[in-house]
């Protein structure tokens, strides 16, 4: 049982179907993986269905809400293919990201202030059929403001910045992004909104980020299934959730 304050972790399986695509086979299996993490200690699992299907497709979905014992974290574009999709499986949580045809990531959050009434409306369903709606944003008091008064439960702070600017070594840069995700964080939990963090988290990066008091869940998935080449899945996850423990203390 999640014990109060506990940081949980969510897994993205997205790119295990990334794999399985690539040679358009039946394996590996992302709904394996999604089983196996949960028996590693994922509190969580994360999906992105995108509206080409470029990894997880329709079946994957179906699949995934009848073997899985850990919450679903559903995340999808603000169009109606995809409202209707989420009402019809009503998954534990749904994560609203901002989603363009030619990326190869989602690159940077949604744009909550220009896009307010639309998304308002957009997630009313949503939330009436019992799931929690999270908006993945910049970490940002114009955005967070805005996500808070369209009536969402739960804001995800994007850490891709923080990393690419750890990865690239511009430390000035990182410390900067670091302080102003560690800012509005405060702020959004302020507000009222549950605080969850992701998108680009490595063994290296996790750590500031999981001393956030007030993040409540990480969701991390290329690394992992990255390292899990090398590791195994389990030990992969097993040292995150290390990590994430370790810096939690």
């Amino acid at each position: 049982m999640t014990q109060p304050g506990h940081l949980r972790l969510g897994v993205n399986i997205d790119h295990v179907a990334t794999v399985r695509n690539a040679r358009g086979s039946a394996y590996p299996d992302p709904v394996r993986a999604a089983k196996l993490a949960e028996e590693a200690g994922a509190d969580g699992i994360t999906a992105h269905l995108r509206e080409d299907r470029r990894h997880i497709s329709d079946e994957d979905i179906d699949r995934l809400m009848e073997h899985l014992s850990v919450p679903l974290n559903f995340e999808m574009a603000a169009t109606e293919e995809m409202q209707q999709i989420a009402l019809r499986h009503k998954p534990h949580a749904v994560c609203i990201v901002p989603e363009k045809r030619e990326e190869k990531t989602t690159e940077g959050g949604l744009e909550v202030a220009r896009e307010e009434n639309k998304l308002a409306h957009f997630i009313a369903p949503l939330r009436d059929a019992g799931c929690r709606v999270s908006i993945f944003i910049a970490a940002d008091r114009r955005q967070i403001e805005a996500a808070h008064r369209i009536g969402a439960q739960v804001i995800e702070l994007h850490t891709g910045a923080y990393c690419d600017f750890h990865a690239e070594g511009r430390f000035e840069e990182r410390d900067i992004e670091l302080e102003k995700m560690r800012e509005m964080a405060s702020f959004a939990h302020g507000l009222g909104l549950e605080v969850h963090a992701g998108h680009g988290l490595t063994y290296e990066t996790v750590k500031p980020v999981a001393a956030f008091p007030e993040v409540m869940e990480l969701n991390i998935g290329h690394f992992l299934i990255g390292e899990a080449i090398f590791r195994g899945l389990d030990p992969a996850i097993a040292e995150m959730r290390r990590l994430m423990d370790e810096a939690r203390a």
